[in-house]
């Protein structure tokens, strides 16, 4: 994407009613006006509310606000000029049960109240292969305990990925720190009696690993 692509794209996320974009310091050193008054001050109802994080285009966040209106969704990505589609998309097409929040994932705590999220989706992340990366693995033991700190209690985490290696990786640490899978599948389109969220809605590069026959993994786990 061009630089002047990119421009055009922040003006108008800028203009867009459901798009937030706090800077580091309102979330971190003030208190951020939307932190637990989500439902109320941007979705008008008591739905439940979910969280996609590393929402790229937001094709995701987008496909389930529209398979489930009754539930608010936000999709969550510091690259503004990727969530951009979502955002107009939705905008369009008047799906009113979905927003979009600029921020890095490290700052989730700061965004969002104890107990103020229902479900969080995490949909094809980078998986930090490299030892020095896994810091920023976003199923690491550190993020797990961010996510934990504004989930219900009986809040729930799915994640999605083409990455055998991630699949393998985030197991192993539920497992082994007592977390409690609740449905883990290495090849979901496979596999007869797959949750229907997860293969109704699929992304763009989704897509294209389908055509390539590289099988797409899911963990649906809670927190303990």
């Amino acid at each position: 994407m061009g630089s002047k692509n990119k421009l055009k794209r922040f003006k108008e996320n800028e203009s867009f009613s459901n798009v937030f974009q706090p800077t580091r310091d309102k979330l971190v050193k003030e208190n951020f006006e939307l932190k637990g008054q989500w439902r109320s001050l941007v979705f008008k109802n008591d739905n439940p509310l979910i969280l996609e994080l590393g929402c790229g285009k937001g094709e995701y966040s987008v496909g389930l606000a529209k398979k489930y209106p009754s539930k608010n969704f936000i999709g969550i990505d510091i690259k503004g000029a990727r969530f951009w589609r979502g955002a107009k998309t939705a905008i369009d097409e008047s799906i009113n049960n979905v927003a979009f929040l600029r921020t890095q994932i490290e700052l989730i705590e700061y965004a969002f109240a104890k107990n103020e999220v229902d479900e969080i989706w995490i949909t094809f992340p980078d998986p930090q292969i490299k030892y020095k990366r896994t810091k920023h693995r976003m199923t690491n033991s550190e993020f797990l305990k961010r996510y934990k700190n504004i989930l219900k209690p009986d809040g729930i985490v799915n994640l999605k990925t083409d990455s055998e290696f991630m699949h393998g990786y985030t197991l192993g640490l539920l497992h082994g720190a007592g977390h409690e899978v609740l449905y883990a599948n290495h090849n979901v389109y496979k596999q007869e009696g797959s949750p229907e969220e997860v293969t109704a809605i699929q992304t763009f590069y989704e897509s294209q690993y389908l055509e390539q026959n590289k099988p797409i993994t899911y963990i649906r786990f809670k927190i303990k």
